[in-house]
């Protein structure tokens, strides 16, 4: 009997937990080709637009001083900022101090939706698992994808900079305002690294990375109101890191060091990402989503209660945000109107026109509310392309479920949960203006003016649909159009926009009661329009091959 002896096989060196990252950067730079000069493009046209738009409209210094009583108002604070320098006011203070924080919320968008997509997404499509498979290290993507993230937020500032540059301003408060827009890039980053290790799922990851978002545009809001009234917890503000990036005070103070705590909470949120992914199983969250029974429930029996359990979660959340930024922003009605109570006829413009600035006041805020259901909706309509993507969809619809049922089901939900989160935002904002005033009919007058905006958010969640049905890959368009209704719906009268182009918004139709009254005839007509988006949409989804790619 003989022996053999094999040779021990080779080792196979995968150097470390970040092997395979340069490799996985590049071929995510591929697959955002487009993503990430649409994002890093789109922020800085946006800043070309307010610069072009100001330089035109704001040619002497009178004018700016007229216009700049609303920044330095309550309400002006809650949309702004904490108005720095408005006491010798120049174009470039007014631009960063009261449009500088649009630019840093795109920011933040674009650095929470790079992150999830990259990580939670590509776990939860099985590709990540794949990946994995080869020499690549444990924490190889999420350094990935914090590095893209940190180059797109690098691009929006060096962009963003020199937009502002050649339009003539300061040198040294342009690349100050620069890198705080790229700051604010970098903490909702590392936020979201945080937020795709808590949960399996990556509508919950971008959710929660979404909520710390809204929160900290809240505190800010509450802080800076409160700053401008050398009144009430103005600290508030150093607790968002929005709020870091605006104290920065650009063309005023020009102080850096605020972004040391940008940095310092990108380092450490980052860092705690790292720590929570070694501790969990790819595809795993930390919180484990909950077993089902063994059977469906007997209500879960069709597409429509289909979408709803997919969708509840989502709903639930949204609905306490909402109720609770609501009551917070509603408890200012009365102290906002108490420090324009003088205000010049030039600042009632920009508060609708009208005298009743308590009335002026909520009807923005259902404005507000109505932009902000409008993301809920368009998250919705992705998350149905998602399953799509993913290949849940196909095996759906091999069932007894066809295709108008499913898009049909999800669309329905969504069109149904719009006017549910508009009343509870309502109720919170009319509820604490009632207790703040004593003039309990605002409760029901707010909660009307909420509601009225929803054919218009409709409106745009049939868009939405439509193009999933017919062109999926060109949903995010949909994008574009609410962020011009957010540019015309708050900033027309001060960009001196047209009338014919403020028509072009869907929600400059219905009125902001109880500013204004609502119009029964743009109600209807928006519903019609709806309709027949809607329609075509699931006639387009009936019609074109599915996709299992993102």
């Amino acid at each position: 009997m003989t022996a053999t002896t094999l040779p021990a096989p080779a080792r196979v060196t995968t150097g470390g937990a970040l092997a395979g990252t340069g490799t996985l950067l590049r071929f995510m730079l591929r697959r955002d080709r487009v993503r990430f000069p649409a994002w890093t493009l789109g922020v800085a046209l946006l800043m070309g637009y307010f610069t072009t738009a100001l330089n035109s409209v704001y040619s002497t210094t009178e004018q700016l001083e007229s216009v700049s009583e609303f920044s330095t108002s309550p309400a002006g604070a809650i949309f702004g900022g904490p108005a720095y320098g408005y006491d010798a006011i120049t174009l470039e203070r007014f631009l960063a101090g009261q449009y500088g924080l649009y630019i840093m919320l795109s920011a933040a968008l674009m650095a929470l939706l790079t992150v999830t997509r990259h990580t939670r997404a590509e776990e939860r499509s099985g590709r990540a698992e794949l990946v994995r498979a080869n020499a690549v290290g444990r924490s190889a993507q999420l350094t990935a994808a914090l590095i893209l993230t940190t180059l797109m937020s690098a691009t929006v500032a060096v962009l963003v900079t020199a937009v502002m540059l050649a339009a003539g301003y300061a040198a040294a408060g342009t690349v100050l305002f620069g890198a705080s827009v790229g700051a604010a890039g970098l903490v909702f980053g590392g936020i979201a690294a945080i937020a795709v290790q808590i949960f399996a799922f990556p509508r919950a990851a971008s959710g929660l990375t979404g909520t710390v978002l809204g929160a900290a545009f809240v505190l800010r809001g509450i802080g800076d109101m409160s700053a401008v009234q050398n009144t009430g917890p103005s600290w508030l503000s150093w607790l968002s890191p929005l709020g870091w990036s605006q104290q920065t005070a650009p063309y005023v103070l020009d102080r850096w060091w605020p972004l040391a705590l940008s940095l310092a909470c990108a380092a450490v949120t980052a860092t705690a990402g790292y720590r929570l992914s070694a501790g969990r199983d790819v595809d795993a969250g930390l919180v484990p989503p909950r077993p089902g029974p063994p059977r469906a429930a007997a209500w879960l029996r069709d597409a429509p209660t289909l979408a709803f359990r997919l969708q509840r979660a989502g709903i639930a959340g949204w609905s306490v945000a909402l109720l609770i930024a609501g009551v917070a922003y509603g408890a200012f009605a009365q102290p906002m109107a108490d420090g324009l109570d003088d205000a010049p006829d030039d600042l009632i413009a920009v508060m609708g026109g009208s005298r009743d600035l308590v009335a002026g006041y909520l009807g923005t805020m259902g404005l507000t509310m109505a932009f902000t259901v409008t993301v809920f909706a368009i998250l919705a309509v992705q998350a149905v392309r998602a399953e799509e993507s993913a290949g849940r969809t196909e095996p759906v619809l091999a069932t007894a479920v066809s295709r108008t049922g499913w898009l049909g089901g999800n669309l329905a939900v969504t069109a149904i949960a719009v006017p549910w989160l508009l009343l509870l935002a309502g109720l919170g904002t009319g509820a604490a203006a009632a207790i703040g005033t004593g003039d309990t009919a605002l409760l029901w007058k707010t909660t009307l003016g909420h509601l009225a905006h929803a054919p218009a958010v409709w409106l745009l969640l049939a868009a939405a649909g439509l193009l999933y049905g017919a062109l999926p890959r060109l949903v995010p368009i949909v994008w574009a159009v609410l962020g011009y209704g957010v540019v015309v719906g708050f900033f027309a009268p001060v960009l001196d926009i047209s009338g014919s182009a403020v028509d072009l918004s869907p929600f400059a139709h219905a009125g902001e009661y109880p500013r204004e009254d609502v119009s029964a005839a743009a109600v209807g007509i928006l519903t019609l329009v709806v309709a027949v988006f809607t329609a075509v949409a699931l006639r387009a989804f009936g019609r074109r091959d599915l996709t299992t790619t993102a």
